[in-house]
């Protein structure tokens, strides 16, 4: 085999080239491969792409150099890497295929400038934008609606902070792990990106799994219900679940409805809910300090009280991680971030900095302000019962419309996200009449995603029996999220340790220290809710205390189902294999891959 290196130059770009001669079987021929890395990029564009051409061997100099006759080839290679709109992976072409990240090779370097231009002018996210999707993702109403049964689980006022600190420390480093996925391939996607990358075989089933956990999941419904909740308390009206829920299902498709018809007004919407929320939170940090006579005498021996049960202790740690879920949220929408990469290493850590110092703050408040028996009789109105304690009845309905709508925002965050991540999977190919969950039409939005989310949340809101609605879809929601959580980890420490094979050299590093905390957390996640709850303990009131942990790997393995049945089964019984393809959107510029359906034995086209 023959291998030459030389570095190509283009002006903010630098790649380098390697040259690998192979025989290809039957052809009687001797082919060269040539695989281009891009080193660097400028601020907006990507890191780590992977181009690669075939040429045959007789268009080469023995030494292995290209023949003047041929530098159009290095031109044309040239011409990719000066428009990289190729996606971020830092694999080959068959590679990439095999896990649904191929890239696109118009003829025409006029016509790929003009997809390149088409894909910039959808870049309308910024720093203050993507701060807010993150801010807005992770603060809805854990923090105002968990408080209670966090106490409850830990038994005391001292362990239930300590879990606070824990569930921080984890948002912490999984922040770290997604600004490193994030600044590598800097697409939408997501956790998806990394996963892909790394878990390649069998062919798409990575994809296929990640497909049950994003389209079976309705990650907005926990705040839908809590959004109802708060607004039938400030209207004084009776709660019950059946007003909670159409309350909720009519505040999800309100969000739907802004976010699939005028995305820059939904993004406006979102940061000035952000901004209402942030004083939300100041003010209920310093509502103790404006009425001492009424603080009470929680941190007087505050770990009276604690519980040794290991159930108790991890559900309440799932309680906090559901208060800080959405680190990762920026991570979605990448691909219409502007200069998505510096955008990133500021706003997550921003983000997530900011929150982190809140909720230390906000919990402190509650435990001073609210008696400890008050807060758990409260469950989700704690925040309530704080503003009712210092400035009377006025104040806390006042405050239960601010908390509504600090739902509000998170649903609007939440949905914003998983819309996208629905249209990627229908961008891979892999989800049936994927052309119409890719499109962004009419309104350059992805409306089929957003609607994919709003109908598994209305009905994820609506199915769940009575009483256990929130603290079920809470769990079912946190603990796929770990599986995925603890996969993502040890795909980074194996990249840490197949860095050059694998060209994963991304701009921000976690740090494996930092990697491995992650990983074992989120280990710890995923076995620790199978161990029984003490008597009195069990979160739910008519459903089996694992329920979610069942339900969990069931909406993933769904995914693996659907592998088996669309790649073996069906191909088995139609006699064809899939052969993916990728196709451009001429209107906006977006890549989207096609499944053909090939007769086997046969070598004409594939046919659909």
């Amino acid at each position: 085999m023959a291998t030459s290196m030389r570095p190509i130059k283009t002006g903010a770009l630098d790649a380098r080239t390697r040259l690998r001669s192979k025989r290809i079987a039957g052809s009687g021929s001797t082919w060269l491969t040539l695989d281009v890395y891009l080193q660097k990029t400028r601020p907006s564009g990507f890191v780590n792409d992977g181009i690669r051409h075939e040429v045959p061997r007789g268009k080469l100099s023995p030494g292995g150099q290209l023949r003047t006759s041929t530098c159009s080839l290095q031109n044309h290679i040239i011409g990719l890497l000066r428009h990289p709109f190729q996606r971020a992976s830092g694999m080959s072409a068959t590679e990439e295929k095999n896990t649904g990240l191929s890239s696109a090779s118009p003829d025409s370097g006029s016509e790929q400038a003009g997809y390149q231009e088409a894909r910039e002018a959808k870049r309308q996210i910024g720093i203050v934008s993507a701060t807010f999707l993150i801010f807005n993702r992770v603060i809805g109403t854990g923090i105002f609606a968990t408080p209670g049964a966090i106490l409850a689980l830990s038994g005391s006022v001292g362990l239930s902070l300590f879990m606070w600190v824990i569930g921080m420390l984890i948002a912490a480093a999984g922040t770290a792990v997604y600004v490193e996925i994030g600044t590598g391939i800097p697409k939408n996607g997501g956790e998806k990106n990394l996963l892909e990358f790394v878990y390649r075989k069998p062919k798409f089933l990575t994809t296929c799994l990640y497909t049950g956990y994003v389209v079976l999941l309705g990650w907005a419904a926990g705040n839908s219900v809590v959004f109802g909740e708060y607004i039938l308390q400030a209207a004084r009206v009776e709660v019950t679940e059946w007003r909670q829920r159409g309350l909720g299902v009519g505040c999800v498709s309100f969000a739907f409805l802004v976010h699939g018809t005028a995305l820059k007004w939904g993004l406006r919407l979102q940061n000035l809910l952000g901004v209402l929320k942030f004083v939300i939170i100041l003010i209920i940090i310093i509502a103790p300090l404006t009425n001492l006579k009424n603080t009470t005498n929680n941190f007087d021996n505050a770990f009276e009280g604690t519980t040794g049960s290991a159930y108790g202790i991890v559900t309440a740690l799932y309680n906090v991680i559901w208060s800080y879920v959405g680190y990762s949220n920026a991570n979605y929408a990448l691909s219409e971030t502007k200069n998505p990469t510096r955008t990133l290493k500021i706003a997550a850590p921003l983000a997530i900095g900011t929150v982190a110092i809140l909720y230390m703050l906000v919990n402190i408040s509650y435990f001073a302000g609210v008696s400890k028996e008050e807060i758990l009789s409260s469950q989700r109105l704690v925040a309530a019962s704080l503003f009712r304690n210092m400035y009377g009845e006025t104040a806390e309905r006042a405050l239960s419309v601010f908390v509504a709508l600090s739902a509000l925002g998170n649903i609007m965050s939440v949905i914003f996200s998983q819309g996208r991540l629905v249209q990627e999977l229908g961008r891979e190919g892999v989800l049936p009449f994927s052309r119409f969950w890719a499109s962004n039409r009419p309104f350059n939005a992805p409306l089929p995603g957003l609607f994919e989310h709003w109908l598994v949340t209305v009905i994820t809101i609506l199915a769940p029996p009575a009483g256990d609605a929130y603290n079920f879809v809470l769990n079912l929601i946190s603990y796929p999220l770990a599986i995925i959580n603890a996969f993502v980890a040890a795909g980074v420490i194996y990249l840490y340790f197949n860095r050059e094979h694998r060209n994963w050299h991304p701009p921000v590093s976690a740090t494996l220290p930092v990697v491995i905390f992650f990983f074992l957390s989120n280990v710890y996640l995923v076995i620790a809710p199978f161990s029984p709850p003490d008597e009195g303990q069990n979160i739910y009131k008519s459903l089996p205390y694992w329920i979610h942990c069942v339900v969990g790997f069931g909406v993933i393995f769904a995914g693996g189902l659907y592998w088996v049945i669309w790649t073996k089964v069906l191909p088995k019984i139609g006699g064809y294999e899939l052969v993916q393809e990728e196709r451009i959107d001429k209107i906006d510029g977006w890549t989207r891959n096609v499944f053909v359906r090939k007769p086997k034995g046969l070598t004409g086209e594939a046919t659909l």
